[in-house]
This record gives structure tokens, sequence and C-alpha cells, in this order.
């Protein structure tokens, strides 16, 4: 397994790939809307597994969060069965935007996985490209990945609490819902007192690419994350703090991140957590 120096790749390049042939895995979801295997069956990139965000890449939902963290041994069973080993290159894909493709990364990455990346664009991308796709039902396979936590930060409400006073705690949920002006899905709004509003998607231009390392490095330089050594990213389940995370690594400019997966549906959990509008 080798080191990864950006955790993106452009679809030219995975479809220019002349080494061994990553394991390709499809994490196409919805918040709030069907499965998306139905999906996944009638197009995906050649040889891709699919992987569902709801049962491979969390935990059933409670007292953790709406996406608290899968256990070691279901991540592991997960990505096995999609075909991960030890020494297997991984490149993650969904839709387009990379929420849940960079749920998927970032997992990976916390259980000791660093080859990994996220395909900029996702399947809209690929497909735009001319590239070339198949349909069917995801294979059957058999990889030796051994799930290893602990190899990326993870942050409890307390560690979050902790980094919004004395570092910087970026919140990548829309603003509206930072501000606690609209919140159309958790029961509670507002966000962790003295975090920073820093919506994910807007790292993205509007065909659902990162934007290049340097607009990313100056949006996060905006935000004062060059002058913070400790920083910390949620939002309201773990998935667009992911992005962040993501964002982060590829921008050069804050690595690493500690990532709070329960996020603001954790941290509501508990009524005597401060809420700040």
């Amino acid at each position: 397994m080798t080191a990864v120096p950006t955790p993106l790749i452009q679809p030219a390049a995975l479809a220019a790939w002349t080494d061994e042939p990553p394991v390709l895995l499809d994490a196409r979801w919805q918040l709030g809307g069907p499965d998306q295997r139905p999906v996944y069956e009638q197009g995906h990139l050649p040889g891709a597994a699919y992987v569902d965000l709801e049962t491979a890449l969390a935990g059933p939902p409670g007292e953790g969060g709406r996406h608290p963290m899968p256990s070691t041994e279901a991540f592991q069973d997960a990505m096995r069965a999609a075909g991960v080993s030890g020494d297997s290159s991984v490149v993650v894909y969904d839709a387009g935007n990379s929420l849940a493709a960079s749920r998927c990364w970032w997992l990976l990455r916390f259980f000791g996985h660093q080859d990994v990346r996220v395909l900029d664009g996702g399947y809209a991308a690929w497909s735009a490209a001319g590239l070339p796709t198949e349909t069917g039902p995801s294979p059957e396979r058999s990889g030796d990945f051994v799930a290893s936590p602990g190899a990326e930060v993870l942050l409890t409400a307390d560690d979050a609490a902790e980094l919004a006073r004395t570092g910087l705690l970026l919140d990548g949920r829309p603003a509206p819902r930072f501000h606690g002006r609209e919140e159309t899905i958790d029961p509670v709004a507002g966000h962790i007192p003295g975090a920073v509003s820093a919506p994910a998607l807007a790292n993205l231009t509007p065909d659902g690419r990162f934007l290049d390392a340097d607009d990313l490095a100056l949006r996060f330089t905006a935000l004062g994350v060059e002058t913070h050594e400790q920083v910390g990213v949620y939002c309201g389940s773990g998935v667009q703090a992911a992005h962040l995370a993501l964002a982060l690594e590829a921008s050069g400019v804050q690595s690493p991140v500690g990532v709070y997966i329960g996020s603001w549906s954790d941290w509501i959990t508990d009524p005597d957590r401060p809420v700040e509008t």
C-alpha cells in the first residue's frame, strides 16, 4: 500500500490507470431518499461494488447521532465484501458531489487504509466524459482488509466543545442551519457554541467538482485555519464533515483534521449541552 499524495482523482486519470486496477466503490446515497442500489444497478463504473452508507458506513441511529460510527467488525466486513484488501488501491465515488464518497474515504483512512482516493465529480463526471459504464448487481468478492481504528482523529462531543473554545471548529452544514434559521432535519436548531460556519458544498464548483487547491486554500485561510494548530469539523451527522476534511487535505492547508462524526445530531441528544444561534 503506497502513500497517496492527493485525496482526489480525476476521471481521465482513473480511466488511464495502468497499474494493478483499484477497487472501485460506488457509495451513491440520498439523505432521506430511497436506497440507491437500483440506481447503481442501472449504471456504474465497470467492476465497481455498491456500498450502502446507511448500513456499511454508519452504525444504527440513536444516542450517537443519525449516522454514528460503524463498528470495526461491521466496517471490516463491508469492505471485505466489496473486495478491499490490505494492499488494494481504492477509489470511491458517488453521484457527483462526493458527500457519501468522502464519508467512505474518511472511514477507510480512520480504519487504517491510506491508499484511497475520491473520484472528483463522481459518476456524473465519469459519464459526462463519455467513459464506459456497466449495469447489473454488485459483484460478490472477498477481500482481506483488516480494520484497525485510530489512524485519523475522531472527536467526541467534549473534544468538539474544547476545540470550539481553544482551536477552530468548522461546521459544514448550510449557513441557514448553522444559524438556526432553517432546521429541517434535526429537532433542535443552532450550532455548537464557538463554531465557525464553513458550508461543505461551497468547496465545489457548479458541476460538483472540488475547487482547485489554491482556491480551497484561500477559502480555508480566510476562515482562520492557518492560525490554529488544532482544527476540527462537524456537520449534521458526519457526512459533510468528512467532505470538509477531504477538502482541507486537498487544499494543503491543514492535516490532520479531527472529525466529530456524531456531529449536531449527537450533540443535541444531551439537553445539558449548550446551543448557540
